[in-house]
């Protein structure tokens, strides 16, 4: 079997979803085919980890437009199908149910997998990732089944997300972080301190610089063991240790990349009419001095999205959207604001013990970058004083008395 398509988009995440949708705005009037690898059309992902696990907000209310709006569009889905080979001379896609697709323009979207665990028993039954609706219909289907003893591997926002539902939820968290702090790769350390103590303070039993060196079990996990020697009870283990950008066939066929694919200012890649987008896409940041990252957020995914509808339409501004961030832990809602990639100095706005302040990151003196826990102004004005290239006094930006939009920006 043969089809054909004017522009493919290979992922239904919020950005091909999003991509698909400006095409329409923008008034492209060819034929659109999103071929998505799971069987549900384009839904929220950040929720899985939190309100969804938490049962608090239905399927259904995830979903990024309802299944109408799509026929409504004529934007056409193939989903649980995947892309096993591009051929890009051809400008052919191999399916791996068999068949090929024909594209003008394809747009690839999908993301990545989560990292796995290397170590033994890490394909025991109760080892979950959380990325996808399924990984979190398996996890729940156990905590309804019973299972109280959880074990979380991973200090990163969606180990932290996950702990904190199920936490409320009456399970015995454990949470193991190798390094020698939680979100040591993305935030500073006056932010770890503060998370740290909230989850412990919340029962969880946070553990850093822990190395795992098995999982133990006869067909369904029963165990961590550590290095030490200790055997931690498990009945379900969640594992957060990032993900693997899913561009094989891309890299395959002869596209620039290795941590993700490579990209432009217009978000193409080295082959001709291919495009990428979101998590698995490697670009120069302008917000990170141009250096080459992949910034793994809905934001990123769908300003992308825009941007390479926009360049099929006849042309697009490089891509140069503001990154921000965001996570809900317990009653903490966590708001970024830029990149602190190189940071040499970050400060605290405010004090911890409230429970509303601003950790505020700073290179050669300007303001790159800001965490704001439950403080929505800072976050807001924070963010303007970003994007104008703000050098506020260091001490008049500690003073939370002082509103950021009051402090000078050269």
């Amino acid at each position: 079997m043969s089809d054909r398509a004017d522009v493919v988009i290979v992922g239904g995440g919020h950005g091909g979803a999003q991509c698909a949708i400006a095409l329409r705005q923008k008034g492209f009037e060819g034929s659109i085919l999103v071929i998505g690898k799971e069987p549900e059309f384009p839904y929220e992902r950040p929720p899985l980890s939190k309100e969804y696990l938490a049962r608090e907000k239905p399927f259904e209310r995830l979903l990024i437009r309802p299944e109408r709006f799509w026929e409504e569009r004529a934007i056409t889905f193939r989903l649980g199908a995947e892309v096993t080979a591009v051929d890009p001379e051809q400008h052919q896609l191999t399916l791996a149910e068999g068949g090929t697709i024909s594209y003008g323009k394809l747009v690839w979207a999908t993301g990545g997998e989560p990292r796995r665990l290397t170590c033994g028993g890490a394909a025991l039954a109760g080892v979950h990732g959380i990325r996808t609706r399924a990984d979190v219909g398996r996890l729940m289907g156990e905590l309804d089944a019973g299972a109280t003893r959880v074990v979380v591997i991973g200090g990163g926002y969606i180990g932290l997300e996950a702990a904190a539902v199920l936490t409320k939820l009456g399970c015995h968290v454990t949470l193991l972080e190798a390094l020698p702090r939680i979100l040591a790769r993305v935030a500073g350390e006056p932010l770890s301190a503060f998370y740290e103590a909230e989850h412990r303070a919340h029962g969880v039993d946070l553990r850093t610089g822990v190395v795992v060196e098995c999982l133990e079990g006869s067909g369904t996990v029963s165990g961590v063991r550590l290095a030490s020697g200790e055997v931690l009870s498990a009945e379900v283990v969640i594992v957060g240790i990032g993900i693997i950008p899913a561009v094989a066939p891309l890299l395959a066929a002869g596209a620039s990349g290795g941590n993700g694919v490579d990209v432009d200012a217009q978000c193409r890649t080295s082959l001709p009419d291919v495009f990428a987008i979101g998590d698995c896409a490697a670009h120069h940041n302008a917000h990170a001095e141009g250096a080459l990252v992949r910034v793994e957020s809905v934001q990123n995914a769908n300003d992308m999205g825009t941007t390479v509808a926009a360049e099929i339409i006849g042309g697009a501004d490089p891509y140069a959207a503001f990154p921000w961030f965001w996570s809900n832990q317990y009653d903490l809602r966590l708001q970024t604001a830029g990149l602190n990639i190189g940071y040499d100095r970050c400060l605290v706005r405010g004090d911890t013990a409230g429970r509303s302040f601003s950790v505020c990151y700073l290179k050669a003196g300007r303001l790159i970058a800001i965490d704001c826990v439950n403080a929505v102004k800072d976050y807001v004005q924070g963010r303007k004083l970003i994007e104008a290239g703000g050098a506020p006094d260091p001490a008049r930006l500690a003073d939370a008395s002082i509103p950021l939009k009051e402090l000078a920006t050269v």
